[in-house]
């Protein structure tokens, strides 16, 4: 056998990261939002809102069984999903802009996989302590009680927080105080009990234990966001040109010799990450700002200026090493790059609000029967059949006339109406079949296709619509 040793492994372990707790702006601003969003996700089932007789009262519900998006005075119907597309284009846009602009603004702030892991490093910090207490409970080796009792403690928190956000996520697609009754009596669906599961697992595993796994593994997007940004992007970064050389000042050094940065380790004790800020932009920063509360207040402990660690743009280095006033910061925020991604997002916008505004409170859409393409009767008459679907968005039920303009020669029939009306009910699309005959020997009758248009006409408002159709007879 070889004595050579073994090849190097190119998998580091994961070492689990335990960021110190800092106080600060940043720090703050994050807590704030953390509540926000969570109060948001939370609560946002249990708003109701009055809709009117038969309709749910729910704000914000995504209705799957009856195929329907409520959002608060706003219903979405199935062949409406452009308002879900231009949501998402809008959000995708959004992205692209924020990045440009401020970087990793959304991983910081606002990524639901930071907001929970936030959520979970308090719980910890609660239950086992800071940093130092959680560094030593890790490498204890031995298994005590007070370990196991801790642990325990811990996972219990988490997983509950876990269930709670599984059991928000459903509260979305159902009525949200049916869904709870039905749920603790063992009477809902086994889907909802599956989807709590799978959302309760991801919650315990990815806040808990993979963390920034997720972030520099899991994600696309810290491999995409080199393309969003620039040097006139504002990011977080290190102002190696005033904390370096970097060290502790020792007996008889004169400060002049060395830099601003004490090499207190502070940012990097409190990154939840586990990076070292000094080292220049990474993969792995979400530029959440708390190794600038870290390293601010390290520099009020030693009487240096604030912003050694600090939210800048790498063009305005040349200007602060020489020591001059860096650009304004809406300057660095309204160039070409964010001003098109801008007034994107603005058009898209403005034309889902357009679009919302102008769609009418009746629609109809028609579907020919093809098989066959038309009947002959024993008159020697043609008949074409259609599936008209009638769609009443009113929360009463509403008369629909129907008519249809072409050659005056056909006729309409409404199967299982005798007259040319039809009720249909409040907030519902109604299949209708109808008829339309040519008599024998008429235009329509010889020609192979013949151009027609339906209409409807709601006796109640006398709002309008209609839909254009062909008209299949038998080719002489």
């Amino acid at each position: 056998m070889s004595d050579s040793p073994s090849a190097p492994s190119l998998y580091a372990a994961r070492e689990p990261i335990y960021p110190r707790r800092v106080s600060g702006k940043f720090r703050y601003l994050k807590w704030g939002l953390l509540s926000l969003m969570l109060g948001l996700y939370y609560m946002t089932p249990w708003i109701r809102w009055d809709r009117g007789p038969a309709l749910p009262d729910q704000a914000v519900l995504l209705d799957l069984a009856n195929r329907r998006f409520y959002f608060f005075w706003i219903e979405i119907w199935p062949h409406e999903f452009y308002f879900v597309a231009g949501l998402l284009i809008m959000a995708g846009l959004g992205l692209f802009l924020f990045t440009s602009a401020l970087g990793r603004v959304w991983c910081g702030y606002a990524c639901p996989q930071t907001v929970w892991t936030d959520l979970f490093i308090l719980v910890e910090r609660w239950v086992e302590g800071d940093r130092n207490a959680r560094l030593r409970l890790h490498r204890q080796k031995k298994l005590d009680f007070r370990k196991v009792r801790l642990r325990l403690t811990k996972w219990t928190a988490w997983l509950l927080i876990s269930v709670a956000t599984g059991g928000a996520w459903v509260f979305y697609f159902t009525d949200a105080p049916t869904l709870v009754l039905d749920i603790l009596s063992l009477h809902v669906h086994p889907v909802a009990y599956m989807t709590i599961a799978v959302l309760t697992a991801t919650t315990f595993l990815f806040g808990g234990f993979a963390r920034e796994q997720i972030c520099i593994y899991a994600c696309p997007w810290p491999r995409i966001q080199a393309a969003m940004m620039d040097e006139d992007t504002i990011t977080i970064g290190y102002r190696e040109w005033r904390g370096e050389p970097r060290g502790k000042l020792r007996k008889g050094e004169g400060s002049e010799e060395r830099g601003d940065c004490i090499d207190c380790m502070a940012c990097v004790n409190v990154c939840p990450m586990g990076i070292d800020i000094r080292d220049g932009q990474q993969l792995a920063c979400i530029t959440c700002g708390l190794c600038i509360d870290a390293c601010d207040d390290t520099m009020d402990k030693i009487g240096k200026p604030r912003g050694l660690i600090d939210y800048m743009a790498l063009s305005d280095e040349a200007a602060e090493r020489a020591g001059t006033a860096p650009k304004n910061i809406w300057k660095h925020i309204l160039r070409p790059r964010t001003i098109f991604y801008t007034v994107l997002w603005a058009l898209v916008g403005f034309g889902l609000v357009f679009a919302l505004f102008i769609r009418a409170d009746i629609d109809l859409t028609v579907a020919p029967v093809r098989n066959p393409t038309f009947v002959t009767l024993s008159d020697g008459s043609i008949r074409n059949t259609y599936d008209i679907r009638l769609r009443n968005k009113h929360g009463e039920v509403r008369p629909f006339k129907m008519s249809l303009v072409g050659d005056p020669a056909l006729s309409i029939q409404l199967e299982g109406v005798a007259t040319d009306t039809v009720d249909v009910p409040a907030d519902t699309a109604h299949l209708q079949r109808v008829y339309v005959v040519a008599p024998k020997g008429s235009a329509p009758a010889n020609a192979q296709a013949s151009d027609l248009r339906f209409w409807i006409e709601d006796l109640d408002s006398g709002e309008r619509a209609f839909r254009d159709s062909t008209f299949n007879g038998r080719e002489n």
